[in-house]
């Protein structure tokens, strides 16, 4: 009988979320499979709740046939010699990581990220985003509220907005911000801060589960290239919300034509068009796929135009890439402080609300703000992979397994060396 193992989350005390819930657990059981859960005081799902369906609690899962958790686990928490699957932040070749990744390879672990289940035409199936901008864009509209009263001493209705993880549900931050929409409607937002526009960066699901919270607000869309029209004609009762691709946000280096396809392969062909929009943004939500070979979009000198201009009230850098494709997120921060301000003048920064630059949220694991509604979603996407995981033979090679092709493309190591897909993290390892 098949052994699956579920890791507790230990890289932070807000990790509140599981990969499976309660509900698809007892269905492996019932379908023959054990499931042996490490015991957790912090996840949103309790010990308790697990054990009622069947599962196993355990202090100890190296038993186990594979092993599967949510976030990085630790060197010292791997188990040597066993299949193991969470996000590994690591596909970027992420300094931070490297280490973990050397670890890895070296005890024989056999490494599949979540990140990395993929279609036939590279589209995730296995993820958080939404959730991660649905709390992004709620945390970003309170932090919104705090720097203008705080620091301007300007009230808005945004004051009103708490944070994702003060909130109950998803349902009851939703009808927090309709209340704060129809305030607007029908008082207006202050004239200083008019006409607020969000820049949203991205389509995918990410910017889909920003969406999801902004469809509670008076929103206008605006297409980019008409932004320089608000100037003169704004209804300071409406939010203008401007979405940007691919098309608004670079050009080819060498001046030919703009193509999708050649960006995504060649990124380091193109670069920023961006700064001609910038000045119009009150907002702006990072919900972008980024890699280093791609234009940074805020480099340090548009960072400092926008300081001095005195607009953008609030960066929601919801992809979290330090030091990435926004120059002023230079470190995560945590739901208990989940906002700072960064100084262009002189590159520091400063927790809080207060103080000259421009504020910046970069919580670095946001679905774990609503851990519940995440989890369950994640745990149904995850399922339909599960009992084909657990019946695999991984003393063999990845690709003469018995896996699905969406999980063999997950696999970054095998049996202490890197699958060929991702031979390239080879360099970020010396």
């Amino acid at each position: 009988m098949k052994k699956l193992g579920i890791k507790k989350e230990t890289k932070s005390i807000w990790e509140g979320r599981v990969p499976l819930n309660p509900q698809s657990v007892e269905t492996l059981i019932k379908n023959g499979y054990e499931v042996y859960v490490e015991s957790s005081n912090i996840r949103i799902y309790k010990d308790e709740e697990y054990k009622k369906v069947g599962a196993i609690i355990t202090d100890d899962i190296s038993h186990c046939d594979f092993i599967i958790g949510v976030k990085e686990i630790k060197m010292d928490e791997l188990i040597p010699d066993k299949p193991q699957l969470f996000f590994s932040h690591t596909i970027k070749g992420q300094d931070y990581n490297m280490h973990l990744l050397q670890y890895i390879l070296d005890n024989n672990v056999t490494l599949f990220d979540y990140e990395k289940i993929i279609d036939d035409e590279g589209r995730r199936l296995v993820f958080f985003g939404k959730f991660a901008g649905i709390a992004g864009m709620v945390d970003s509209l309170y932090g919104v509220g705090q720097r203008l009263k705080q620091h301007y001493d300007i009230e808005t209705p945004f004051m009103n907005i708490k944070q994702s993880y003060q909130y109950d549900s998803i349902i009851v931050a939703k009808e927090s911000i309709k209340k704060a929409g129809e305030e607007i409607t029908k008082n207006g937002l202050p004239k200083d801060i008019a006409p607020f526009v969000i820049f949203l960066m991205g389509y995918g699901n990410v910017a889909e589960g920003c969406r999801d919270i902004l469809n509670e607000l008076p929103i206008e869309e605006i297409d980019p290239d008409d932004l320089s029209k608000l100037d003169k004609n704004f209804n300071n009762h409406k939010i203008y919300l401007a979405t940007f691709k691919e098309k608004h946000m670079i050009e080819r280096k060498d001046g030919s034509e703009f193509d999708l396809q050649h960006y995504f392969h060649n990124g380091e062909a193109y670069k920023s068009k961006l700064g001609k929009y910038l000045p119009y943004a009150s907002m702006y939500m990072n919900a972008i796929f980024w890699a280093a070979e791609y234009p940074v979009f805020l480099d340090k000198s548009e960072l400092l135009n926008l300081q001095k201009q005195g607009k953008l009230q609030m960066i929601g850098d919801v992809t979290c890439d330090i030091e990435g494709s926004i120059k002023a997120t230079v470190k995560s921060t945590e739901p208990d402080n989940p906002i700072y301000i960064y100084d262009a003048e002189n590159g520091k920064i400063t927790d809080g609300f207060k103080g000259d630059g421009i504020p910046d949220c970069a919580i670095d694991h946001l679905p774990c703000e609503f851990p519940k509604e995440s989890s369950d979603a994640f745990s149904n996407v995850l399922m339909p992979f599960i009992e084909k995981i657990l019946d695999a033979d991984f003393s063999k090679s990845i690709d003469k397994s018995e896996l699905p092709n969406e999980i063999k493309k997950s696999c970054i190591a095998h049996q202490g060396k890197l699958e060929k897909d991702f031979l390239y993290l080879e360099e970020f390892l010396k």
